[in-house]
């Protein structure tokens, strides 16, 4: 066996776990998606219930739809870039500290090793080869003392440019069937198609957690059609009022 080939498949491996790029975008289209679309299904089969004009309906569901993506666009970018500046500061205070009170930082990191389970010779010499790096010293303190590692991997225009166009994409899903079919039929289509885009993206999110695709997916159909009932509901409540 190749043992520098087996070296790369292990590196690369690691790399692929420790990368939270994947599992980070995937959320971010699922939050955005998930959330467009329970938000504008809501409304519009409360306007459809209120009234059987198409057009108010698809403009109703369109005003929805933007100001939906826009706003949660601007969420997923100021919460980023908020933790990507957080973690920049933590990062400037964990450097002072090292050049200005390094004895104290050296028994920080000993602390955290000892309670990985070293002792005497050995974690002594792991103490001195990482504060012999600064590099790796601060990228222990940053990852093993505050737990901020993933946080330095953020792109706050790219979270929000996902998850506004996700928001937009998912609030289309269940307005497209009312620029081709009946009020009635769309609801009906609307309904349907949301439902199983749900349960997709239930199934989808298992893979970031633990658990069953299935009862995750059921688990989001449900809450999506609890939220289309709300909004008929109230609908009707408001059209019988008019």
């Amino acid at each position: 066996m190749n043992i520098v080939k087996v070296k790369k498949d292990v590196k690369d491996h690691m790399e692929k776990e420790r990368n939270p790029q994947t599992g980070s975008l995937l959320r971010q289209v699922i939050l955005g998606g998930q959330d467009g679309l329970v938000n504008v299904l809501g409304l519009i089969l409360g306007v459809a219930a209120a009234t059987n004009d198409s057009r108010i309906i698809i403009i109703a569901g369109l005003a929805a739809t933007m100001a939906e993506s826009i706003s949660m666009a601007a969420v997923a970018y100021t919460s980023s870039k908020a933790e990507k500046d957080y973690y920049q500061k933590q990062v400037e205070q964990e450097k002072r500290e090292i050049r200005e009170i390094p004895e104290m930082e050296r028994e920080e990191v000993k602390i955290i090793y000892y309670k990985k389970g070293f002792r005497g010779k050995q974690l002594n010499d792991i103490v001195r080869k990482i504060t012999s790096n600064k590099k790796l010293w601060l990228d222990v303190m940053m990852s093993e003392e505050l737990g901020l590692a993933e946080s330095r991997s953020k792109k706050p225009v790219m979270e929000g440019a996902v998850v506004g166009v996700s928001a937009i994409i998912g609030s289309l899903i269940p307005l497209v069937p009312f620029f081709f079919l009946s009020v009635s039929s769309a609801v009906m289509w609307g309904i349907v198609a949301s439902t199983v885009s749900l349960f997709v993206f239930g199934a989808i999110k298992s893979r970031l957690t633990i658990g069953s695709w299935v009862r995750s997916g059921l688990e989001l159909a449900v809450v999506g059609t609890i939220a289309a009932i709300l909004g008929y509901l109230i609908g009707i409540f408001l059209g019988a009022k008019v």
